[in-house]
């Protein structure tokens, strides 16, 4: 469950409703939740406790779609997609896998994702793009002089601009789905201590047991 209250269709602003209607059709979305994409949709739900903010998110998936954009999609969206990766967002990650498809790049290039800088089907854009990327998220915006020759390299001031903004944009989509438990993102703790098999005490500590040789 997300970790914040959900807003149910009754409830929900005129301009939340409408999307709503879009993504969910005439189901309610808190009591019979689920998307077309499989995703609980509890982004949508969370999100609409603030109708001003739930329409700037929208807005900013409408920037990175508009036409009007300079920046080759497949480039914005190895950017967005490698960026939920390195964060650790399943949802940013899985649904943006979805769209890489949706744009032309390949099962190849998807699958490589996690280990791009060992693989082969990048172009030297799409690789300058990915190292662009993980030192924005990865190392909090330290770009490196010879990462941003490379990126420049390829683009021009505009591309760079969109891409440094999309990417930055999803790198906090994917903070606040991890924050919030939102979609794929509502996990446990993974790092956590393991109890000792029967509870343990002094001979849990394994390197005091070896010391003791």
């Amino acid at each position: 469950m997300p970790r914040l209250a959900e807003v149910p269709k009754a409830e929900a602003d005129p301009f939340v409703d409408q999307l709503y209607q879009v993504l969910f059709g005439d189901r309610d979305p808190v009591a019979e939740p689920g998307t077309a994409t499989g995703t609980p949709g509890n982004w949508w739900t969370v999100f609409a406790l603030v109708p001003d903010c739930f329409k700037h998110a929208v807005d900013g998936f409408r920037f990175y779609r508009d036409p009007n954009r300079k920046l080759d999609p497949k480039l914005r969206e190895l950017g967005q997609t490698r960026a939920g990766y390195v964060r650790g967002s399943q949802f940013v990650f899985s649904q943006h896998c979805k769209s890489c498809r949706d744009v032309g790049l390949s099962e190849e290039q998807i699958q490589a994702l996690p280990h791009w800088s060992v693989a082969d089907c990048f172009s030297p854009v799409e690789r300058a793009v990915l190292a662009y990327t993980d030192e924005m998220v990865r190392d909090n915006g330290r770009v490196s002089d010879g990462t941003f020759a490379a990126l420049k390299s390829h683009l021009d001031d505009v591309e760079i601009l969109e891409l440094t903004y999309i990417t930055a944009m999803y790198e906090m989509h994917a903070i606040m789905s991890r924050a919030l438990r939102l979609e794929y993102d509502d996990v446990d703790e993974p790092i956590v201590e393991i109890p000792v098999p029967g509870g343990g005490g002094a001979s849990s500590d394994v390197m005091n047991m070896v010391d003791e040789k």
